[in-house]
This record gives C-alpha cells, sequence and structure tokens, in this order.
C-alpha cells in the first residue's frame, strides 16, 4: 500500500488543509504555512479528513465512552482520585472537548470535497466518499450534543458565526447525504480512487454497503419516536431499506500507519498503548480494566451478588485473553469511584489492560518487542467493525420484522465476528452454547430478554472498538445496564455541553446548557432520546 505524509493546519475557524507526498510516510503536523484551500484537491483532502476523525474518535472519544459504559477506570491504586469528572459526572464546557473539535475539522475537509469546484465530474466518486464520511461522524456529533451548526458550517470567512439546526433536520440532510452517496457511485462517473482512499481503496461497492449500513443506524437510533412526521419519515427509509446490502467486513481507515515515529502510529496507540520510544504514554498507567468488565468477563467467579451480574454467573468470556491482559488466569479491575483499601480495589498492583485483540486485532501474539510495536503501531483504526453492523441488522429484524429477517442468525453471526475481530475463534462454540438458554445474554426469552441480549453483546464487541455506539444504544434503551461510580451524583448524562471555544466563537448561536440539562430528558437532549 502507498503511504502519506500529512502535514494539517488551519487557515480560518473550522478549516483543516493538508499537503500529502503519496511516497512519503504519514506525518501529522500543526502547519500554519499552507497552500489556499482552493489549491487542495480532493485526492488530498480525503485522507486528511478520515484520519483526523478517526484521531478524535480514537483518542476522546474512546476515552470518554469506555469510562462512562464503564469497561475502563481510572487507576486509583497510582493516580489518587482519577476520573472525579467523569464519575460524577461533571459535565462542563471544557469536559472532552476534543471530541467536537477534532470531528468538525475533520469533517471541513469533507465538506470541501462535497463543494470542490468539478466542472469535468473528475472526483464523483470522491464526493460519494466524503458524504458518506461525512454523515458517519456528524451522526455522532449529533448524537452527542443535539442541535448543532451544519446548514452554515464549514463556510469558513463567509460566516463565522453559523446558526445551529435542529437535530431532526440534520438527521435528515445526513441521510439525504447517504442516499445521494450511493447515486454518484452507481453513476460510476469520475476517476475511482485509489490510495487516497483508505478505507477500501476505491471498492466503490464496499462504500455502498457501509453507506447502506450508516442509514439504518440512523433510522435504528430513531426507533422510540413513536409518531408525527419524524416516525412516518423513518418507517419510509427503512421500507426502502429492506434488502439492501449491508458491509460484511470491517470498515478500517489505514494511511500507512508505521512504527516510524510517534506521529506515524496509529493514533489510538500512542494514545493508550505503547510509543515508538517503547515506553507507555501515561493514559496505559491512568486506565485500567473496570470491575465492571471484570465480573463480566470472568463470568461473576467472584460470586457479586448484585442483580445486574446475575446472567453472565458461570459465563466466562472466550474472548477475555485477547481484550484484557489476565492476572491469575482473570481480568482484575478496579471499582469506579473507589480507592484503595475499600471494596473493588484490589490489594495488589498488577491491573488489566487492553491487551492483543484491542491493540493488534485477530492477529497472531508478537514475539518480539520490535514486532509488537510494529504490530500495534500499523494497526488500522475501526471506523465500524462487522459486528456492529450484524447487531444493527438484529436490532432491525427484532423490531420490524415485516422488513427485516433473520435476526437470530445475525445475533450469533455479530458475536461471531467480535470473537473473530479479538483473535478468540477456538472460544466461540463453547461460548454460544453457554449463554443460549440465559436471558439477556443469549438469544432467549421475550423479545425485550432478545433486546437487552442485543445490546449486551454488542457492548462487549465494541469494547476498545467504537463504544460510543454502546452509550447512545444505552441512552436510547437503557441497554446494557451498567452500573455508575460509585462517586456518582449524577446518572450517566445523555448529552455532552458545547465546548468553551463555541461560546467564544459563536456565543450569538450557541444554546446556554446547563450541567443539570444533560441529565433531564428536556428540549436539549438529542430528539430520538427524549421518549
Amino acid at each position: 500500500m502507498k503511504n502519506f505524509k500529512i502535514k494539517t493546519g488551519i487557515l480560518t475557524v473550522g478549516l483543516l488543509l493538508s499537503t500529502i507526498s503519496c511516497e512519503r510516510y504519514l506525518d501529522i503536523n500543526d502547519n500554519p504555512n499552507q497552500p489556499a484551500i482552493e489549491w487542495v484537491t480532493p485526492n488530498e483532502l480525503l485522507p486528511v479528513g478520515i484520519t483526523k476523525c478517526y484521531s478524535a474518535q480514537g483518542r476522546s472519544l474512546m476515552a470518554f465512552s469506555s469510562v462512562v459504559m464503564n469497561t475502563l477506570a481510572g487507576n486509583s491504586l497510582s493516580f489518587g482520585a482519577p476520573y472525579i469528572d467523569d464519575y460524577k459526572p461533571n459535565v462542563s464546557n471544557t469536559f472532552y472537548t476534543g471530541i467536537w473539535d477534532g470531528l468538525f475539522l475533520g469533517a471541513a475537509n469533507f465538506e470541501q470535497i462535497i463543494k470542490y469546484n468539478d466542472p469535468e465530474g473528475k472526483y464523483v466518486q470522491y464526493k460519494a466518499i466524503a458524504k458518506i464520511m461525512k454523515a458517519n461522524y456528524i451522526q455522532i456529533l449529533t448524537d452527542l450534543y443535539g442541535d448543532m451548526p451544519y446548514s452554515e458550517a464549514f463556510q469558513q470567512q463567509n460566516n463565522l458565526t453559523p446558526k445551529y439546526d435542529k437535530g431532526e433536520n440534520i438527521y435528515k440532510a445526513s441521510i439525504t447525504d447517504i442516499e445521494d452517496a450511493i447515486a454518484l457511485i452507481d453513476t460510476h462517473a469520475g476517476d475511482k480512487p485509489g490510495a487516497a482512499d483508505i478505507v477500501f481503496k476505491g471498492e466503490m461497492e464496499k462504500w455502498k454497503a457501509f453507506a447502506n449500513t450508516l442509514k439504518l443506524r440512523y433510522l435504528l437510533r430513531m426507533s422510540n419516536i413513536p409518531s408525527g412526521d419524524l416516525a412516518t419519515f423513518r418507517d419510509q427509509k427503512l421500507a426502502a431499506l429492506s434488502g439492501a446490502t449491508f458491509i460484511n467486513e470491517n470498515v478500517v481507515e489505514n494511511p500507512g500507519y508505521s512504527a516510524a515515529n510517534d506521529s506515524q502510529q496509529n493514533p489510538f496507540t500512542n494514545y493508550f498503548v505503547l510509543t515508538t520510544a517503547m515506553s507507555r504514554p501515561q493514559n496505559y498507567s491512568y486506565n485500567v480494566a473496570s470491575e465492571n468488565v471484570q465480573i463480566v468477563m470472568n463470568g461473576n467467579s467472584e460470586g457479586d451478588a448484585r442483580p445486574v451480574y446475575q446472567k453472565f454467573t458461570g459465563i466466562v468470556d472466550g474472548r477475555r485473553a485477547r481484550m484484557f491482559n489476565l492476572v491469575g488466569g482473570k481480568v482484575v479491575g478496579i471499582r469506579q469511584g473507589n480507592l484503595p483499601g475499600e471494596a473493588g480495589v484490589p490489594t495488589g498492583g498488577t491491573l488489566s489492560r487492553f491487551n492483543y485483540g484491542i491493540t493488534i486485532g485477530g492477529t497472531s501474539t508478537p514475539t518480539s518487542n520490535p514486532e509488537l510495536l510494529a504490530m500495534v503501531s500499523s494497526r488500522g483504526g475501526y471506523i465500524m467493525s462487522v459486528a456492529e453492523s450484524k447487531f444493527l441488522q438484529a436490532e432491525a429484524a427484532l423490531r420490524y420484522p415485516a422488513l427485516f429477517s433473520n435476526a437470530q442468525g445475525n445475533f450469533t453471526a455479530a458475536i461471531t465476528a467480535s470473537f473473530t475481530l479479538f483473535g478468540s475463534t477456538a472460544n466461540l462454540p463453547a461460548y454460544l452454547t453457554a449463554i443460549s438458554t440465559k436471558n439477556g445474554l443469549g438469544w432467549a426469552g421475550t423479545d425485550a430478554n432478545k433486546m437487552e441480549a442485543i445490546m449486551t453483546q454488542k457492548w462487549i464487541a465494541l469494547t476498545g472498538v467504537n463504544p460510543e455506539q454502546s452509550y447512545f444504544d444505552y441512552t436510547k434503551t437503557g441497554y446494557p445496564v451498567t452500573l455508575s461510580a460509585t462517586i456518582a451524583s449524577n446518572p450517566k448524562p445523555n448529552r455532552l455541553i458545547y465546548p468553551l471555544s463555541e461560546y467564544i466563537a459563536n456565543a450569538v448561536n450557541v444554546p446556554a446548557i446547563s450541567n443539570t440539562d444533560v441529565f433531564s430528558k428536556n428540549q436539549y437532549t438529542p430528539f430520538w432520546a427524549r421518549n
């Protein structure tokens, strides 16, 4: 594969630029000395937008989602009282600002591709990819923040204070973008993206399948809307999606990540795992397995009597050794919010952290430090996994059996895909047998039990991959049931607060969201979660 050297800078608020040499390695820097935006082509903008968005997704969004969904905990054995704001939670305009800033910067590249002046139609397929990728990350932003700039966003100096659009209108516009992208792909017009497509290398049928799957995710997010125009819109779009082809492989971006230096590594790697100097970043020491995921992975061998853990009793998860390193043959974590000497905090200093199934994938275990460094550094970034695609199809078939079929088959395929991704296929048959009669964990019981099972298994499968999707599932369904930290004074948030940068730069338009608004159902809650 070709490698990209990428330099990024900001011309105006919210606009990311790049220059790329296809024969050089990936190198991401801040550089204000960039060419005028009209000189930068879609071929150059596309990989930068994708890598910029994934960087925010694989770092800030990964950290927030992993803690709020209780798979990671702060290492209170080494850091005193970690993750106080996350545990309470105290959500403010300085809370995880990297999510908003990073995704908006990346999305600016996609918008520039979409509106790029292309009279000869050379970049039609690039525009299709940009529409799909923009819709993917705009959904994440809308699900996290509700109303936000959209129709007037990304206009640079022409509008530095864009208005806020309603989340439901952003959803409709993004679904239109997805449909437009599919129509553009079907024209077969323009140049076929090659190395600039760092996901599918120009295989546009795969982009169509991903677009269909993304559209399904949008529509299922709206599944709790009981009636009215939005419900009618959702049902019409679902009917049109019946029989569509969905993605059947992991959607992974990789511009040529390597161990050449830290800036060329997968950004997840040098944030959570290992730097090119073979040293551990602070986040490696800071983030450990939670007691919650410990009990789930170990089949409640601890005999915890809390009701949330009863369905896991006796079900040792065959993925555990690949997802987390084992200590004494088990996952060992920390109870969120507790300190040394309190319940759920082990007396020893060795704790479990993300292991090879997450940091490398389903490949073989490295046998030397140089091989380890090369493998964790060059791993691609997951945009969507096969497991998520199959869980979405299972949910669709369970909710809308007249339109979609094979709910149980897709549920099983999703778990299978997760075991494959983490490199645990040998343990799959025993696990499927063990969960088969467990309400809320296997395909058993009522439809409500099966929905709980979908969301619970999806949460496990997306650990260390795309945990934000399980956070949105929890906001929508209340599943999977995950305990809050012992020091929590608020429930899990329904949304985040706009960053301080927005209150400074766009004060005339940004809604004044209070900490209280975050935890109650109100006009500021993402529209699909108000019921």
